[in-house]
């Protein structure tokens, strides 16, 4: 068995040239892979202004109890006239400082007399200012390329006034369930041996997470003329495909024979639990991956292996997942020959320390455990837990987005 970083770093090793590229509005950014670096052309904010209601002063003049005849009102959008001498500034939040102000004095912290202020304290120079690029720099980077785009970059992209963006084009990936037990959800009742299939639109929902175009899951019968044929024409149809079950070694395990018929193979029994089985290849010229067939498995081992190469060949830079250092609130008496990742809750103590308290039911088919729990609590190959020592959990939303 290769070890899962093992498996992982020649996947991505593997990577093709990522694809085209095209220009989008910044509405349509959000879950794109940037392609270049995006510098800011101006400063953010674009010139120092109030971050409160109140009034806007020179420091040095500010005498407690003293009135300071207000001259102008200064609301956001507006441009202000210098500060005369002696005089306050009724201002409002996010409005442009006049020049000779040093400070924002609260509201709060003042008196209206009529077209007068009575302050009630000195300010502090520069208290309550936001300066100018105190946000961005202008000239400075905001985003490098490979960076999949979430709603607050667009809203930081949109404050410096980019209107567009260039970004690679989605790649298309088709989903292959094999099996001759799956029928689609929906179809009611079930024969006896039959089971819906979960893990179709399980992996179509997580790839459309990622920003990928996802073709319709297909369902394919366990025999090699009907396997070849499903494989032939998703490669032909799409950047990427993926498929579950029919990796092992059984006799209706069909997919290993025709992908290597159809371009090659590399398939590995990967240490990690669950989700030994687990393929590589390409039909014809298009990526293959081909993952086990129980749902939970899948689901380990896309968020694992499959999600780091797809956001790879999709041209983003791929960052390790989340990890945490909790307690255990299980232990692990005999150590397995494979890494296992725990379904786990996690919970804070009364003592404040975070604990990971394990889902009951473990089992590779067991698809309610990753809808239960929070993250995947490591237990390293070869090594025991007990109850209280650390174990390292990757947090799910981490996996997912």
């Amino acid at each position: 068995m290769i070890s899962l970083e093992g498996a992982l770093a020649r996947l991505l090793a593997a990577v093709p040239a990522p694809p085209a590229l095209e220009t989008v509005p910044l509405e349509a950014g959000a879950g794109r892979v940037l392609a270049s670096p995006v510098r800011a052309p101006a400063d953010v904010p674009a010139f120092a202004d109030s971050a409160m209601d109140g009034y806007a002063v020179r420091s040095d003049e500010v005498v407690p109890g003293a009135l300071l005849p207000v001259h102008q009102r200064i609301a956001a959008g507006t441009a202000p006239e210098p500060l005369q001498r002696g005089t306050a500034a009724r201002i409002f939040t996010g409005a442009p400082l006049p020049e000779g102000a040093d400070a924002v004095l609260m509201q709060e912290d003042c008196e209206a007399a009529g077209e007068a202020v009575r302050p009630g304290r000195t300010p502090a120079a520069g208290e309550n200012i936001r300066p100018r690029g105190e946000d961005i720099a202008a000239g400075s980077e905001l985003f490098a390329a490979g960076r999949r785009l979430r709603p607050q970059d667009i809203g930081l992209l949109a404050s410096v006034g980019c209107g567009e963006l260039v970004v690679y084009r989605p790649l298309t990936v088709a989903v292959l369930a094999t099996g001759d037990e799956l029928v689609p959800a929906g179809q009611a009742p079930l024969a006896p041996g039959q089971r819906y299939n979960s893990n179709g639109p399980m992996l179509a929902a997580l790839l459309a997470r990622l920003g990928f175009a996802v073709q319709p899951p297909v369902l394919v019968a366990d025999c090699a003329e009907a396997t070849r044929a499903a494989l032939a024409e998703a490669a032909a149809g799409a950047d990427l495909v993926l498929s579950t079950g029919g990796v092992s070694v059984g006799e209706e395990d069909h997919v290993r024979a025709q992908v290597s018929a159809l371009g090659e193979l590399d398939l590995w029994k990967v240490a990690v639990k669950p989700g030994k089985p687990f393929a590589f290849g390409r039909v014809g010229d298009t990526p293959f991956l081909g993952l086990p067939g129980n749902p939970t498995s899948v689901f380990v081992t896309f968020c694992l292996l499959a999600r780091p190469f797809l956001l790879a060949a999709q041209g983003a830079r791929v960052e390790p997942p989340v990890a945490l250092w909790v307690r255990a609130d299980f232990a692990v008496a005999r150590p397995l020959s494979r890494a296992d990742y725990r379904r786990v809750w996690l919970r804070s103590g009364n003592d404040g320390a975070t604990r990971a308290e394990l889902f009951p039911r473990q089992g590779s088919g067991v698809l309610s455990s990753v809808c239960a729990a929070d993250a995947l609590a490591r237990v390293p190959a070869g090594q025991t837990l007990a109850a209280g020592d650390p174990v390292q959990v990757l947090l799910l939303d981490s996996l997912l987005g």
